[in-house]
This record gives C-alpha cells, structure tokens and sequence, in this order.
C-alpha cells in the first residue's frame, strides 16, 4: 500500500492530537524506507511479477524490515524513544500502533510474500492487489476517509496549509495511481533499484511534516 498507510497516519493525528502529521507518517511508513534501505545495502530484495495485473512489486528477503516480529521490534523502539523525549505515554502508543499497522495492511493488500519473522517460513497475503478495481475502492476509500477526517479535525494556520497540504496530496494519490496501474522497470538489489524509491518516500515524510505542521487542530465545541 501507499495512500492505505498514509491513511493510517491521517488518522491517528485524530485520534492523538499532539503527535505532529510528519512524525506520524515516518511511522506509518517506517517498514518501507527501511526496505529501501535494506535492498539499497543488499540485505533484501523484490522481484517485479509479470502474471498479475497491478502492483507488481514482489517482497523476497524482507522479514527484517516487514516480519511481524521485526515491526512490532521497530514501532517499539520508536515509541521508546518518542516517550523518552516527550514522557507523552499515549502517543508513544498511538506511534507503535501506526508503525505495527504497516504489516496488517500489507498482509491485506500483498500476495503471500509477508513473513511472521526471522526463521519462520510461513508467508502471508490476502491478494487485494491481484484486483485493481478492490484496490482502488478498499485503499482508495482509506485513503479519502483518511483526508476527510484530518481536514475536519484541523484548520490551515498558514499559507502552507492549503497551498502545500493540498498539492502534497494530489501528488501522494498520482504516484499510488502510477504504482497500480504499470509496472516498476526493474526488482532486485542495490542502490539503483533502492534510491528512487527511498528518496521520494523521505521527501513525502518531509512534506508531511512541513505541510503538517502549517494546520492546528480545530477547537472543538
């Protein structure tokens, strides 16, 4: 998924005000940019299927960045350190249920390529993106549901609210729309089939925490 995790950090910002928009995305996406840099390292790598209609993209060695056990490891280490520096304890759990929601929805949306954790063969995947209508409606839907949400839970304080929130989420949405619908031009390792990947991912975390950070949370009444 992409919009299915940024979703997921949407809505947390609902559900725990204080966590910052940017933050939150780091942890929803914080299994994929340790793969990019995992494959970019040679640890891990995917291969590109060519007998199923979008989402081509397929996980082979990649339990330490989405094993189960490995992303409740992660979103435990960064809500130990978000709790360290904040002694906030609920968002310390709001941040390791984003993190640990990145291996749900992708179980929902891969072929069975998600693995439990280190040493455990079996593998897991429901197939939402053996469907491309599915996906657009499941992922599709999490992901306006997601942006209704945040927008009526906040307001644009500055100018970058609106006019570098809105178009961050045109963006967000065209490079989901690509992905499904046509296939990456190589799998592998390495840092060539990494960095593309890894740079836009940092670059949306960063929108997310400038964009974020120019909207306040409505007051409620």
């Amino acid at each position: 998924m992409l919009v299915g995790h940024f979703a997921a950090g949407f809505a947390a910002k609902r559900i725990e005000p204080s966590l910052s928009l940017g933050t939150l995305a780091f942890a929803a996406l914080l299994a994929d940019v340790l793969a990019f840099v995992l494959v970019g390292a040679g640890v891990e790598r995917f291969r590109i299927a060519t007998d199923v209609p979008t989402n081509r993209v397929i996980g082979e060695h990649i339990v330490w960045s989405h094993g189960l056990l490995m992303d409740i490891l992660w979103g435990a280490l960064l809500a130990a350190v978000y709790l360290l520096w904040s002694r906030h304890a609920r968002a310390a759990w709001v941040l390791f249920a984003v993190v640990v929601s990145h291996w749900v929805l992708d179980v929902i949306s891969h072929r069975p390529d998600m693995p439990l954790g280190p040493g455990i063969p079996r593998l897991l995947g429901l197939g939402l993106w053996n469907s491309i209508p599915a996906t657009l409606l499941v992922e599709g839907g999490m992901w306006l549901a997601a942006i209704v949400v945040y927008v009526r839970a906040t307001h644009a304080s500055r100018w970058a609210g609106n006019y570098g929130f809105w178009p961050g989420v045109v963006l967000v949405t065209l490079a989901w729309l690509t992905n499904i619908s046509s296939a990456p031009s190589s799998g592998g390792s390495g840092i060539a089939a990494a960095l593309p990947s890894l740079i836009f991912f940092c670059c949306m975390i960063g929108w997310a925490y400038w964009a974020g950070g120019a909207r306040a949370i409505r007051k409620r009444t």
